[in-house]
């Protein structure tokens, strides 16, 4: 649920992962580190999570 709901908002809204963690009061790096435990990682060039 997190993979797709953070995917949709890099697609629509936001240029990178810094943007929308900004703009949201999020940690990256926490982000981050919950998607690599769920076997996910971050793409800069696709600007989603694979």
């Amino acid at each position: 649920m997190l993979l797709s709901l953070l995917n949709m908002k890099l697609r629509d809204a936001y240029p990178s992962l810094d943007a929308l963690c900004d703009d949201m009061g999020l940690s990256k790096a926490d982000i981050v580190s919950r998607m690599e435990d769920a076997g996910f990682e971050y793409d800069e060039r696709a600007n989603r999570f694979w």
